[in-house]
């Protein structure tokens, strides 16, 4: 489960006050509450190594498609699986291929299935496991080279539909902007 709210040390009264107060209340901003020793940590605080098993497809090869193990350890990786894909292209195999881009689950470009379903990867907790965590490309989309989907016919929808805000005017010959109104 993904924690639902974080303590924020913006909930408080903002007051001048010295680094020392400062330290004691981002120490207390991220003590755990009373009575949560049952609630999940996250993985970087476990200490175990955790195996992935990872989706291979390199159609240069011509060869068919195969599931590769990885095993990293937790305290030295991040605590999402975005952070688990990179470790293991910049450490351990660096033929890895996989999308990424913004890292805060905006642009959907790390959309892959994570042991049976389809998710953002830079928003998915690692939770560490005793069997390997499985990782596929999306099961709708044909496969370009290991978790990169071909997303030509998603972009052919998306252009059909046209989600975008269009103007009933134009813009005349030599303008170079829209400026907004004050309405």
């Amino acid at each position: 489960r993904r924690p639902t709210s974080h303590p924020r040390a913006s909930d408080r009264p903002v007051a001048p006050c010295s680094s020392r107060t400062m330290m004691s209340i981002a120490a207390r901003a991220f003590r755990p509450a009373a009575g949560v020793a049952g609630r999940r940590t996250f993985a970087a605080v476990a200490a175990s190594p955790q195996k992935f098993s990872i989706y291979r497809y390199d159609p240069d090869q011509m060869a068919k498609p195969f599931m590769q193990e990885y095993t990293i350890d937790l305290k030295a990786c991040g605590p999402m699986i975005l952070d688990a894909l990179i470790k293991i292209k910049d450490e351990v195999d660096p033929t890895l291929t996989f999308r990424r881009s913004c890292r805060e689950g905006i642009c959907g470009s790390c959309a892959m299935n994570i042991n049976g379903k389809n998710g953002l990867a830079c928003l998915l907790y690692i939770e560490p496991e005793v069997q390997a965590i499985e990782i596929q490309p999306l099961p709708h989309s044909y496969v370009v080279k290991d978790l990169v989907p071909d997303l030509t016919n998603f972009y052919n929808q998306y252009k059909s539909i046209e989600p975008w805000l269009k103007r009933k005017d134009t813009k005349a010959k030599g303008d170079t902007e829209y400026f907004q109104s004050k309405e």
